[in-house]
């Protein structure tokens, strides 16, 4: 199982770990989250004015009485995916968050799927989340804005990315089905607010039109992983922080 073996042979440069303890927002019980992440204080700038690079990884672990998960990322990854989440669907999607934004990741978790697949959907994208938020940093040489608009098949899918600080999702999907196989089709907006409100991004999507649902999510996935490595590849141009305030919010 990837809960069992779960780390990168990494050598970190600069490494903190930290427990905290919170209560779920809709279960009011005590979580506990493990974070760790690698990333410089600042960048340097080589003789040949080219920036050098950043190990910008984030590993979270996160446990509740309702999902027990553990995600890795590397955002200069090449698309390198292992995901175990007991939700076939959900794994094909992050398959594809991974693999079109050149993201490394490493998912595991398991959940009361007994219930449904709402708890452990929505906590993959709390982890995620927090994953990217510490892999980032403080956001210095980012390129910050990302968009995409990506098809599939007869479905057109536009997303919108904004590394800002500042946690927002716009949602506008019509899904033609309810389902793909035992997949709620509701839960990709829950993934993607729970992704948005803990990398505190701000997330526009819009899916343009499509009559399969399969196609239509996908789409969308496809259009999210895209916009967000823009979003957040390094820029060498970019020497600070990317706004006029000289910080992003925290």
């Amino acid at each position: 199982m990837l809960l069992d073996v779960f780390d990168y042979d990494y050598d970190y440069d600069y490494d903190y770990d930290y427990d905290y303890e919170h209560e779920h927002e809709h279960e009011h019980e005590q979580d506990v989250v493990r974070s760790s992440a690698t990333y410089p204080l600042s960048d340097k700038i080589t003789d040949k004015g080219q920036q050098e690079h950043r190990m910008r990884r984030s590993k979270v672990s996160r446990k509740t009485k309702e999902t027990s998960i553990s995600v890795s990322v590397d955002l200069d990854g090449a698309g390198r995916v292992e995901t175990e989440t007991g939700i076939g669907f959900l794994d094909h999607m992050l398959t594809h968050l991974g693999r079109h934004g050149l993201f490394d990741l490493k998912v595991a978790a398991k959940g009361d799927l007994e219930v449904d697949a709402h708890h452990t959907v929505e906590d993959v994208g709390i982890c995620l989340g927090k994953a990217f938020l510490q892999a980032l940093g403080d956001g210095s040489g980012i390129a910050r804005f990302g968009h995409a608009a990506v098809p599939m098949d007869e479905a057109l899918a536009e997303v919108a990315v904004d590394v800002s600080g500042r946690p927002f999702l716009a949602f506008q999907a019509t899904f033609a089905g309810g389902h793909v196989g035992r997949f709620d089709a509701e839960l990709v907006e829950e993934f993607l607010r729970a992704f948005a409100v803990n990398s505190r991004m701000t997330v526009h999507v819009v899916l343009r039109y499509g009559n399969n649902v399969h196609h239509s999510i996908e789409g969308i996935f496809k259009a999210f992983a895209r916009a967000l490595s823009e979003a957040v590849r390094l820029d060498a141009r970019v020497k600070d922080v990317p706004s006029t305030k000289g910080m992003l919010e925290t």
